[in-house]
């Protein structure tokens, strides 16, 4: 069983749990003896149940149990201490029972809320608030049913309330760390490249595009969606000129994948101003990278990207000795022979309808062929490459060591990855799927892919070892949902390590550091997270060692109770953000930021 599972095992108890006891409270008021002891029983069977699996999520790591333990345990204890003694005597007034009940019910209903409304870490604020609101919650049933307590009793009861609410909403709102990024910092010039030799104007707009037939309102650069394909050769130097016609909350261009200088990186408030109405702004960067990447805005991105603001940045290595140097023609990958044929597939979700049209392209048996797939949506697709063996030759950019052939097997992209498929085209059709759905296919192709078993990318190609023997600097990042309350107005908020962005502290580093990040998802959902400026090396997931091929990734899926170990070397200084590429994730708090001292 996954730790993701227990996660789900252990919330779905904790409500039963509560509901039984609730459940029995109120049967005892309506003077229920058999459905009260039968709740009761049910109740105190999922409060027992409840502690097998809060051991099981301690042991998988204290991340996933903390609060658990240290808020949910002692309340579930007093609920059974005071509850048992009582039903035990089987006394003759059910109704007696009543109010024990109804507070064990309010305990576990307490420890739940910690769980769900305040997550990681477990802090005493929560935990005090949590008191408060069982004892006041017990003290208002308590009259409600007709009972009198002692004046002593009820003033008592009304000072641990309210001495605990005070002091838990106070350290509750209490300022954290300092803020990730400071605000008023200047942005770093552009470093000298070179003169351009790759040259590109994007403006962008609104603009009405057409979908399968359908016009479609977008946000576009030159009118299109995708944006048009950007590319280059291995010592080319691009220049890209970005014009806002009329995007009101701005734009600007980040190459997602590509780790350009921090002044090209394309981050408002980090690396650069948005660029606004009328504005403009032009990025310089040599083309040192080999691989599939792409670009999009990353002002108001979660908005952006989604309406349309996005396209395909594709460099090409040099040509070998002889060849002519000129850039690839479009549709000629560099890596394969002259004839080869090279596709890029972005998928994206636009106005709920799925891109890129589906298109049939006929290929010659023996020609080689290289699919750049790229999700640029905000959650996970299953591709699959239906009729043919293929391998993966890349992901996010950085080659494979000895990539096996793959037959019948799905792959899943998450959100801003790119996975690069190479094959020889054979005499028969070829189909690649996207969510069952065909997008590219060199004739038809009817072969069902659900069923296909899911590649391992950490157990797939030639391992070898790790190039670092210590780590300089390490860091935690426990993701979760949670309560924020250090704005104006309280949110529901997307956080790392208890906060959400602007209050997560930053991660500093000196430049040659060796870095290692833990990265650990006790929600219950997926963060695709993304590190801008840097590749990490996939150390390890859930314990297990990467034992295929090298990961040097960009983008990866931390799934529901996953622990990820990545490393990376700290050679481009800047201040870089970092971050779930689910673009609304990260407007709802989970961002956070990479420093260089």
């Amino acid at each position: 069983m996954t730790t993701g599972s227990l996660l789900v095992i252990d919330l779905v108890i904790a409500v039963l749990a509560a509901a039984g006891w609730l459940g029995g409270g109120a049967a005892s008021a309506a003077r229920r003896r058999r459905l009260t002891l039968a709740l009761a029983a049910f109740a105190l069977l999922a409060t027992v149940a409840r502690a097998v699996t809060v051991t099981a999520l301690a042991r998988a790591g204290w991340w996933f149990a903390a609060e658990k333990v240290l808020i949910a345990a002692p309340l579930s204890l007093a609920a059974v201490v005071v509850v048992a003694p009582r039903l035990l005597r089987t006394p003759p007034d059910i109704r007696s029972v009543a109010v024990p009940l109804l507070f064990a019910g309010y305990a576990g209903s307490a420890a739940l809320l910690v769980t769900v409304l305040h997550g990681y870490p477990a802090s005493m604020g929560a935990g005090l608030l949590a008191v408060a609101g069982v004892v006041a919650a017990t003290a208002v049933s308590w009259r409600a049913l007709g009972a009198r307590p002692s004046r002593t009793v009820s003033r008592s009861a009304l000072a641990v309330a309210v001495t605990a609410l005070v002091t838990g909403v106070g350290l509750a709102v209490a300022p954290g760390a300092a803020p990730a990024v400071p605000h008023g910092h200047g942005y770093r010039d552009a470093e000298a490249v070179g003169e351009p030799t790759r040259r590109f104007t994007l403006t962008a707009g609104t603009a009405t595009v057409d979908v399968a037939g359908r016009d479609v309102r977008a946000w576009a650069f030159n009118g299109q969606v995708p944006g048009p394909e950007l590319t280059a050769t291995v010592g080319d130097v691009f220049e890209v000129t970005l014009h806002n016609r009329d995007i009101g909350r701005g734009v600007t261009l980040h190459w997602h994948g590509y780790d350009v200088p921090n002044s090209q990186d394309g981050v408002p408030g980090v690396t650069q101003a948005a660029v606004l109405p009328g504005e403009e702004f032009v990025y310089r960067f040599r083309a040192d990278q080999v691989g599939t990447y792409w670009y999009h805005t990353h002002a108001v991105s979660d908005v952006g990207v989604r309406m349309g603001l996005y396209g395909v940045l594709v460099v090409h290595p040099a040509p070998a000795a002889g060849v002519d140097a000129t850039t690839p023609a479009a549709g000629v990958d560099a890596t394969t022979p002259a004839a080869g044929l090279d596709v890029t597939v972005p998928v994206h979700t636009l106005a709920g309808l799925p891109l890129p049209v589906a298109r049939v392209e006929p290929v010659e048996a023996g020609v080689p062929v290289r699919l750049r797939l790229i999700n640029t949506d905000s959650t996970t697709h299953r591709y699959a490459l239906a009729g043919t063996p293929f391998q993966v030759a890349a992901i996010d950019g950085s080659d494979l060591r000895g990539p096996t052939p793959l037959v019948d097997t799905a792959v899943l992209i998450p959100a801003g990855g790119r996975y690069d498929l190479v094959f020889t085209a054979p005499a028969t059709p070829v189909a690649l799927f996207v969510g069952g759905r065909a997008v590219w296919s060199t004739g038809p192709v009817s072969t069902a892919t659900g069923a296909w078993p899911v590649l391992d990318p950490l157990s797939y190609g030639v391992g070898s070892p790790v190039p670092w023997s210590r780590f300089d600097r390490e860091f935690t990042l426990v993701l979760d949902r949670g309560l924020d309350l250090r704005g104006l107005l309280p949110r529901y908020a997307h956080t790392v390590n208890g906060a959400a962005d602007p209050d997560i502290p930053s991660q500093v580093v000196r430049l040659g550091d060796i870095v290692r990040f833990t990265i650990v998802n006790r929600s219950l959902e997926v963060h695709p997270w993304h590190l801008h400026g840097h590749h990490v090396l996939v150390l390890s997931r859930n314990g297990e060692p990467a034992r295929g091929s090298p990961l040097w990734l960009d983008s990866f899926d931390v799934r529901p109770g996953d622990v990820w170990e990545v490393a990376f070397l700290a050679d481009n200084p800047g201040m870089w953000a970092n971050h779930c590429h689910n673009l609304p994730h990260a407007d709802a708090g989970m961002v956070l930021h990479l420093m260089y001292e």
